[in-house]
């Protein structure tokens, strides 16, 4: 009997032909304006045997923007770029969400529009260095915002959201992971504000909140998804009441009625697994959330085929996103379907220029090597 995996499912509002998602992957082949280009267009294309591809992350305005390179979706050329992504994607059968990214202080002004600063709940730096154009600097201390900067941040989500609507995707994902903006409201780390959106977990959550109900009532609720790394700490994000922040966060989304929730496991750092020295004891996050979420559940984190399979029939997770495996085998699919070997991590070609370590991965050639 063929896994389900493989088979095709329904989610609400979208068909899709197998369980796979792939997942963002921020991979800095944008113009230097963040508009897509042809190669992006070939590279989604090239992996769209995924029944849902969910973007990389792409920057919602130039003050959102943390690296060079990356897409976004503020201008009428992203628009017309990413359309022509979408349309690829489509006719090979498969539904394309857009991840929408502001890096709050995970960023550089090298990396924004000019006069540019970073903007975060408070004036605390990410005490780690960033990529710029120029290499790697330190990240300044971002100013603290003021209630009309959150206010407009919030309806730049929702305004986002309508521009990736008329650029053909399915929905979009709010990437509220790995502790950029919408995770440094969330966590004691980041967030030391003593007004609304500081101190309790009901202040913490209303950040995400407000933005996840601006993008719900701009393209319909059920056009709208999440990404959290509950458990994690990656990017500094970690508080002392983070279960009872989460479940309290899952509650408020359920409320709102939003498509999904994508999960990835706390083993996850970024674009790595910690080490097992580094896992000791890390919760499992799909068995924490599946309780506290009715609606579709994405799973993601160093999957194989056998564990995505488990987290289908025991934990009843609705989708399994891949990610770094997407990169050198764009017949994922099918080569965990037939039991085709994988073509190994390339981690020193994953961010740069052109289609070397991009679009230069063949498909499997029918020999097992």
């Amino acid at each position: 009997m063929t896994s389900s995996l493989f088979q095709p499912c329904t989610i609400p509002g979208h068909k899709l032909k197998n369980r796979f998602a792939m997942a963002p992957m921020t991979r800095a082949r944008a113009t230097a304006d963040g508009t897509p280009t042809d190669i992006m267009t070939t590279y989604y294309e090239q992996r769209s045997e995924a029944g849902l591809i969910i973007s990389e992350g792409t920057n919602i305005t130039p003050q959102g923007q943390g690296f060079p390179n990356t897409p976004g979706i503020f201008r009428d050329s992203h628009v017309e770029g990413w359309k022509k992504v979408t349309d690829r994607v489509h006719v090979a059968g498969s539904c394309f969400f857009l991840q929408l990214w502001h890096v709050g202080r995970i960023g550089h002004p090298d990396s924004m529009g000019p006069g540019l600063q970073p903007l975060a709940p408070s004036a605390i730096a990410f005490e780690r260095d960033v990529m710029t154009a120029t290499g790697l600097k330190p990240a300044p201390q971002p100013r603290a915002m003021e209630q009309e900067e959150i206010d407009a941040t919030v309806a730049d989500y929702a305004k986002a959201a309508e521009r990736a609507l008329e650029a053909g995707c399915d929905g979009v994902e709010i990437h509220a992971a790995n502790g950029y903006l919408p995770g440094q409201f969330l966590h004691q780390s980041s967030n030391k504000r003593t007004d609304k959106y500081g101190g309790s977990i009901e202040n913490r959550v209303r950040f995400v909140t407000e933005v996840a109900q601006a993008c719900a009532d701009a393209v319909g609720a059920g056009k709208v998804g999440i990404r959290l790394t509950p458990l994690s700490g990656f990017n500094g994000a970690f508080s002392d009441d983070e279960p009872a922040l989460y479940r309290h966060l899952l509650q408020c989304l359920a409320n709102i009625g939003l498509l999904y929730v994508h999960v990835v496991g706390a083993e996850i750092a970024g674009n790595r697994t910690r080490d097992a020295e580094e896992c000791t004891d890390i919760p499992n996050v799909a068995e924490f959330t599946r309780p506290l979420w009715p609606n579709t559940l994405i799973v993601g984190g160093d999957y194989t085929r056998q564990k995505a399979q488990a987290a289908l029939d025991e934990t009843g997770v609705d989708l399994v996103a891949f990610g770094r495996d997407f990169i050198g085998n764009p017949d994922l699919v099918t080569r965990l379907r037939e039991g085709h070997p994988l073509t190994p991590r390339t981690p020193e070609a994953w961010y740069g220029s052109g289609a070397e370590g991009y679009t230069d991965f063949p498909r499997f050639d029918g020999e097992d090597r």
